[in-house]
């Protein structure tokens, strides 16, 4: 069975651990790490926790809402939901976590894969500044990396990225794209892709530095 034959249950399940294990993280952060930057551009840790309640509190039909407020711009929605629900106590933030974490919500077009990637790479976009250790199960990341590499969905990555890369990960058997090579940990080549350059000092191969060259010039 390859990831791609996970059924939408199975993904939904590993979404559910991770958003358990975030909020577990959050939980136990003080105000000066909550208050930290993130690796999310303009957003401390505590709104990538927003941003994750958001994606569980947030109707479609007010998303859209959302959307037109924002004249269009999904970044500014997304940002002004992100920012909403992080207000709340941390406590509430923790506990919306885990009471929704089985949700199977997605964003039309996405797929239930969406929220599972979004879950795996906004705790490294936490644990990382930080210097917190990150070790998530690598099966549970090539499923995001299946979905980022393969499918290049809106939001997560982009063609101009991934063009030419040949991605392979070194803890786990996952081996995509054709071209010069980018290796590493199987949730360090995630993050990359994602466009996190923090992580490239991690990564190893001939198309590091091309990878590298499209996240700086983004």
């Amino acid at each position: 069975m390859t990831t791609s034959d996970l059924s939408d249950a199975a993904v939904v399940e590993i979404s559910a651990r991770h958003r358990r294990a975030f909020a577990d993280l959050v939980s136990s952060l003080d105000a000066t790490q909550l208050a930290a930057p993130s690796l999310c551009a303009g957003w401390d840790v505590r709104t990538v926790a927003g941003h994750l309640v958001s994606a569980l509190t947030t109707t479609i039909p007010s998303f859209l809402a959302q959307v037109l407020w924002a004249r269009g711009n999904l970044d500014r929605a997304v940002d002004r939901a992100a920012r909403r629900e992080a207000t709340r106590p941390v406590e509430e933030l923790v506990a919306v976590l885990r009471e929704r974490a089985d949700s199977s919500v997605a964003p039309p077009g996405i797929g239930t894969r969406g929220p599972m990637t979004d879950a795996i790479v906004h705790t490294g976009d936490v644990v990382v500044p930080l210097g917190l250790p990150f070790d998530p199960d690598p099966a549970d990341v090539c499923v995001a990396l299946d979905f980022v590499v393969g499918r290049v969905p809106p939001g997560f990555t982009t063609k101009h990225r991934v063009a030419g890369l040949r991605f392979v990960a070194d803890d786990a058997r996952f081996d995509a794209g054709q071209g010069a090579q980018v290796r590493g940990r199987a949730i360090d080549v995630l993050l990359a892709v994602c466009g996190r350059p923090a992580v490239l000092d991690r990564l190893t191969g001939d198309g590091v530095a091309t990878l590298a060259g499209r996240l700086t010039r983004r």
